[in-house]
Order: structure tokens, then C-alpha cells, then sequence
């Protein structure tokens, strides 16, 4: 059962002062576990075929399964190819990439490539669905910088509850042209993908989907579909690429010791510098890569503070008062020596105002964008193939939203005409939106056109997209408009 705005807040703020004492207090408290003994499970590399013509052809099953997310309790999950999550697909700037997805679930699901520049029809949004039984075989060329992208559901309504039972994985993208910048690359030793969610148990072990405005706040935090987990270090330096899988919940990662780390690379590749920080914030669906260094023998756990969400209301029913200890990483007695990360990681093509050929506005607000919520079938926005845009998009509640674009990588320009922290620096593909505040986003449309096949955009808090916080666009040759849009899902 979904509450609304003023029933969550109000039902958080009765808890909240409890006792009489009238100090707001978390209501979404995080339950720590009982020491770090598990292993962290890294995710297997799917295994692929290349075909005579070149195309590499990747296979994921959607499928149920029983996992023990506590101790001696078994839950019923989903995942791709296993119980929980899915294998890590990678790939290489040029390949010809293919997945066939076989769906064995119960009901028609997709599966989105989020942060993947391909045809809209190779997307896995709501207008490709896969029936169970079926297979759903898109096919593109990988054409953009090494990044950390994923993938996830995206069926129509059903998002927030797919993902949370367990269908996500990791979706690396290489680029052997770039130069070595002296990154940890060894994945699984030095260079280790990490999904973070949050769940809720019922009493029988049951996943509990009720939660308030933003979706669920859960009280077992996971890393890799483990609470608990710890990863043995085994070299100077470790990249940590960290994925917000959470339908609701904001993040703010660092370490229990308040060390400096190097953020990398943000959604969508690299960033153009290291930047120095203690505190990297990933709202849901947000990617970062970071560089920890570490001492011989030492233990230090990656840590999520209170998150900085803005000038929201009730921040203790979103999430804001909590803080708890996600992953302990364990140094071995001699490690590896690790080369000094480049002071330049990447040159970015510039973006500017001046080259922009629109503008565009977006209120979010409540579940709609600009007083609409979502409808398969209309088309919000034409695009023209080719051209450089500026999205201005503004949170206009006083709760969290977030933005998330299909198709394209952009970058942020300003918020409410300031620079950008330089954490914000790199191409991305999902940005946080604190409210009241006004972001500039850049974008460049390329390649890909189709006048009844679109992309979304939308809140990636996913009760929020479920409920109706979503548009669609099209990517048009000049002078075409836009047709009724067409579902492109392949059923057998």
C-alpha cells in the first residue's frame, strides 16, 4: 500500500516525537551486522561468443530463486543467470555487442542497458517487453568512453519491485585506444564492481516492499547481495566501482576513518582530474569510481554518512539521519605495489551554451514533469539528430527526486547558476535534484533516430517512475515529426 506525500510525513513525524522529546529521529534506521565474516561475492564475468561477422553475444536469464540475505533465513529473490543480481557484461569501444534475454519469471519484464548510447528500440525501456517464456535479443555497437554502466528492469509500473527483488547487474565498457592512466584494472583483485541496496524483511524472510514517499528505506543494507561482507586487499591501491542499486535511498559513501580518497570517473567515464574527497553522494541509479589507498594489515570500512539531500522536508522519514557501516575492507600483511594515479585521466569534448540549439524546461514535482504524468502513448519531446541541447531541470517539492536521461551522457552546466561541485564534473546520466534548486544539463543527440520507437527520461527513484514521474522522447531526422509510439519488444 503507497502513502502520499502528507501521510509519510506525518506518520514520520508522530514517530519522530515520541516519547516527548520533539527531536526528530530516523525512522528508516539501518540494521548493522553482526561483524564482516562474509567474503564479498564479485560478480562473475558473463561469458560470451564472438560469431564469424564479429558480434560478441552475450545471454542473461531472468529467473527466480531462494537467497539467504540473514543468516539461516531463506528469501525469495530474482535474479539474471542465479538467485540474487546478475554476472558482469563487458565489452570494448567498437564491438558489436548482442544479449539474448530470456525471461523464466512469472510475468513480462525487461531489461534496460542504463547509461548505454544505442537505438531506442535496443533500449529494454517500457516498449520492449519480454514475456515470460520468451527471448529478447538487442543488438548495437558499442560506441562511447570505458564507463561503469548497469542493467536493470524496466517493465511499465513494475520497476521499483523488480529491481528490488534482485534483478540488476554490471555493464563495464573498456576503451583500448585510451592511454593508461595508472588505474587499478585486475577485476576482482584491484578493480572491484560494488552494488549497494537496501532491503526489508517480513517476519516469514519475505521481501517487504511498503515504504513512504521515497520508496523503501531499508533497515539490511547489502553489498554485492551480502550484509556484512568484507574484501581481502591485496595491493596498494583499490578501485571501487559503486553502484546506488537502492530504489529510494541516497547514499553518501566514505570511509570510518574519514580518510581522502581519489573520485575517478562518474556515470559515464572519466572524470577530467582526480578529485580529492571524503564523501561521494549517489542518489539511485548513480554510478562513481574511487580510488582508496591502503597500509599493510590495516582495516578501514566503507562507510554511507547522513546524506546531504538539501532543503527537504522530514529529512528524517527520507533518509538523511541515517549512517552505517556497508563494506570493511582488510589489507593483507604485504601488498602489491600499485602505480600513482595520473594527475589527467581524460580530455572531455566541450559542451557549451553557445552550441546549444534548444533549451528546454522540466518541473518535477509530486509524479509528474511539467504538470504531465506519463503516457505510453504520447510523445513529450522531438529531438533533432545532431543537436546540442540544455535541459533545465528543477525539483520544485520538498522531497528528494532524482534525473535520469536515456541514450545520451550529459553534463552538468551549473545549479541555480553555480559551477558544479567537481564531483559533477564527468559525463553522467542521472543527476540528484535537490529541491528548489535549478540544474543545466548539456546533452548532443547522435546516430540513433526513430520517430515511433522513444527513450525516457525520468525520477530513478523508482516508486517515483512507477507512479508516473516519466516522459518520453523521440530522436527525429530534421523535419520529420513524431509518430505514435510503437512497442518493439520481441516475443515468441
Amino acid at each position: 500500500m503507497r502513502r502520499t506525500i502528507a501521510a509519510a510525513v506525518g506518520a514520520a513525524v508522530v514517530v519522530a516525537l515520541v516519547g516527548g522529546c520533539g527531536v526528530p529521529v530516523s525512522v528508516s534506521s539501518v540494521s548493522a551486522p553482526e561483524g564482516f565474516g562474509t567474503p564479498l561475492p564479485v560478480p562473475p564475468l558473463a561469458p560470451s561468443e564472438v560469431a564469424a561477422d564479429g558480434t560478441r553475444t552475450f545471454h542473461l536469464t531472468a529467473q527466480e530463486g531462494t537467497t539467504q540475505l540473514v543468516d539461516g533465513v531463506d528469501t525469495p529473490t530474482w535474479g539474471f543467470d542465479g538467485d540474487l543480481l546478475g554476472p558482469t557484461l563487458r565489452a570494448s569501444r567498437g564491438e558489436q555487442v548482442a544479449v539474448e534475454v530470456r525471461n523464466e519469471l512469472p510475468e513480462p519484464t525487461s531489461v534496460h542497458w542504463h547509461g548505454m548510447h544505442l537505438p531506442a528500440a535496443m533500449d529494454g525501456g517500457p516498449h520492449q517487453p519480454v514475456d515470460p517464456g520468451d527471448v529478447w535479443r538487442p543488438t548495437w555497437r558499442v560506441d562511447q568512453p570505458a564507463a561503469t554502466l548497469w542493467y536493470h528492469p524496466h517493465p511499465h509500473g513494475r520497476t521499483e519491485e523488480h529491481v528490488y527483488r534482485g534483478l540488476a547487474g554490471f555493464f563495464l565498457l573498456d576503451d583500448p585506444a585510451a592511454p593508461d592512466v595508472g588505474l587499478p584494472h585486475e577485476y576482482g583483485v584491484d578493480d572491484v564492481p560494488v552494488v549497494v541496496q537496501d532491503k526489508n524483511l517480513d517476519d516469514d524472510g519475505t521481501l517487504d516492499l511498503d515504504g513512504g514517499e521515497v520508496g523503501v528505506l531499508g533497515s539490511l543494507v547489502t553489498a554485492n547481495g551480502v550484509h556484512g561482507g568484507h574484501l581481502s586487499v591485496v595491493t596498494e591501491r583499490v578501485r571501487l566501482r559503486l553502484l546506488n542499486g537502492s530504489t529510494g535511498r541516497t547514499y553518501s559513501f566514505g570511509f570510518a576513518d574519514d580518510r581522502t580518497f581519489l573520485q575517478v570517473a562518474t556515470d559515464g567515464g572519466l572524470l577530467p582530474a582526480p578529485v580529492e574527497a571524503t564523501r561521494v553522494r549517489l542518489s539511485p541509479g548513480e554510478r562513481a569510481e574511487v580510488v582508496v589507498t591502503m597500509t599493510p594489515g590495516e582495516t578501514v570500512r566503507l562507510r554511507s554518512f547522513r546524506p546531504d539531500l538539501g532543503r527537504i522536508a522530514a529529512g528524517f522519514a527520507m533518509g538523511a539521519n541515517d549512517e552505517f557501516d556497508v563494506l570493511e575492507l582488510r589489507a593483507a600483511a604485504a601488498l602489491a605495489a600499485s602505480p600513482e594515479v595520473a594527475d589527467v585521466l581524460t580530455a572531455l569534448e566541450p559542451l557549451r551554451t553557445a552550441d546549444a540549439d534548444v533549451t528546454r524546461t522540466f518541473s518535477v514535482s509530486g509524479r509528474e514533469i511539467n504538470g504531465r504524468r506519463m503516457d505510453m502513448s504520447r510523445i513529450d519531446e522531438t529531438v533533432e539528430v545532431g543537436a546540442t541541447e540544455v535541459w533545465e531541470v528543477r525539483n520544485d517539492d520538498a522531497v528528494p527526486h532524482n534525473f535520469h536521461v536515456h541514450d545520451v551522457q550529459f553534463r552538468v552546466l551549473d545549479v541555480d547558476g553555480d559551477a558544479p561541485p567537481a564531483a559533477l564534473g564527468g559525463p553522467k546520466d542521472t543527476v540528484y535534484l535537490e529541491p528548489r534548486r535549478t540544474y543545466r544539463l548539456i546533452m548532443r543527440f547522435e546516430d540513433y533516430t526513430d520517430a515511433a520507437v522513444p527513450y525516457m527520461f525520468h525520477c530513478h527513484l523508482l516508486l517515483h517512475e512507477d507512479e508516473g514521474l516519466m516522459g518520453q522522447f523521440v530522436v527525429v531526422e530534421p523535419g520529420t515529426r513524431a509518430s505514435r509510439p510503437a512497442t518493439t519488444g520481441h516475443q515468441h
